[in-house]
């Protein structure tokens, strides 16, 4: 019976020794897969941050540099910036007198700005300058008119240095008005003579910096 006994208590203490071998590996094995979990998430954040650098167009600078660019653009000169599909609309107050296609003085400081934004975070992508007028005269003399006013503030960016990038023009004549009807001396009318700008980044989907809506 003391034989038997003690066969019992040998196989009870293998029993729980196996058992404790058992929950140690069980251990590791799940120490193993939280570790891995966290360098796949660390590669995936890297990833993610490149990702976002290449949506943005980037080739210089950093994210955070550009968004504190885009926001003094916004505070200092009223930008609204909207992101597209394939780019960034700025929509910047730009604007021109009456039936005059000359860049005015007053817009050379945020026009050089912007050529500053391009340059360091855009370079070689396609920019788009877009040109309006106020519905006085006739559509085809607007269309005219925008296509010079377009065409004026490309010859300003490229003498302010933005000779890395490609830049169209496109004149829109009296399309999308911001105040529909103003002309001349209208209230408002200055706001639809106006150019906008469209900065492609290179087929990337663009990620949006706190957009806005013009």
């Amino acid at each position: 019976m003391r034989y038997l006994t003690g066969l019992l208590v040998a196989a009870g203490a293998s029993t729980l020794l196996t058992g404790c071998i058992a929950t140690q590996s069980q251990l590791k094995h799940a120490s193993d897969q939280q570790t891995y979990a966290l360098n796949t998430e660390r590669a995936e954040r890297v990833a993610s941050d490149s990702a976002l650098a290449q949506q943005l167009g980037m080739v210089r600078g950093d994210v955070q540099a550009l968004r504190a660019d885009l926001e003094n653009m916004r505070t200092e000169y009223g930008a609204k910036i909207t992101a597209l599909e394939d780019g960034l609309h700025f929509a910047m107050p730009v604007n021109f007198a009456f039936d005059d296609a000359s860049v005015r003085d007053e817009d050379r400081a945020q026009l050089d700005r912007f050529a500053h934004v391009v340059n360091t975070y855009y370079p070689g992508s396609k920019v788009t300058v877009e040109g309006f007028a106020d519905p006085a005269g006739s559509n085809r003399y607007n269309l005219e008119l925008s296509a010079r006013r377009a065409n004026n503030v490309r010859q300003y960016l490229l003498s302010d240095g933005l000779t890395g990038n490609p830049i169209e023009t496109v004149g829109y004549g009296e399309t999308r008005l911001v105040t529909p009807g103003a002309a001349r001396n209208d209230p408002g009318a200055e706001l639809n003579r106006r150019v906008v700008f469209v900065i492609e980044s290179r087929g990337q989907a663009t990620v949006a910096m706190a957009p806005e809506h013009e």
